[in-house]
């Protein structure tokens, strides 16, 4: 449950900050420039092997199973390529924003929770003083 909470919080993060724009204008441009190249280049003549020839540019791994040989064909790659670094910087700062405020919030709750046993004190238990006790005493260490 937590699981699905936590990626429908990202989701929502992602689209705050438009970034859920940036990755599906990303996928398009990505299979576009995958049509383009079948298009253009005679060593990619059907959309799969364009396809695959845009993830190894994008993802830096270029394995040289399939070269570009048009020039068409090389300034689409240097595009794919710098946008691509451009998509993974901006996914890469969302998701260590959002696990930034998601751990910002943890804290935050953490100390209300100690702040509202504070102020309860007088009624607490003697089970729970020696709880909040050991709790303290973890916190100092």
């Amino acid at each position: 449950m937590k699981r699905k909470k936590s990626f429908r919080l990202l989701r929502r993060l992602f689209k705050t900050v438009g970034a859920d724009k940036v990755i599906y204008g990303y996928l398009l441009f990505f299979v576009l420039v995958a049509f383009i190249l079948r298009l253009v280049d005679p060593g990619i003549d059907n959309i799969f092997r364009g396809m695959w020839y845009c993830f190894t540019a994008a993802s830096t791994i270029g394995f040289g199973d399939i070269v570009v040989q048009t020039v068409i064909g090389r300034i689409l790659t240097i595009i794919l390529s710098i946008y691509s670094v451009a998509v993974i910087g901006i996914f890469t700062a969302v998701v260590t924003s959002f696990y930034m405020e998601f751990v910002r919030n943890k804290a935050s709750d953490n100390v209300h929770e100690f702040l509202d046993e504070l102020e309860r004190l007088p009624e607490l238990s003697k089970e729970e003083l020696e709880e909040l006790s050991e709790r303290i005493k973890k916190f100092r260490s």
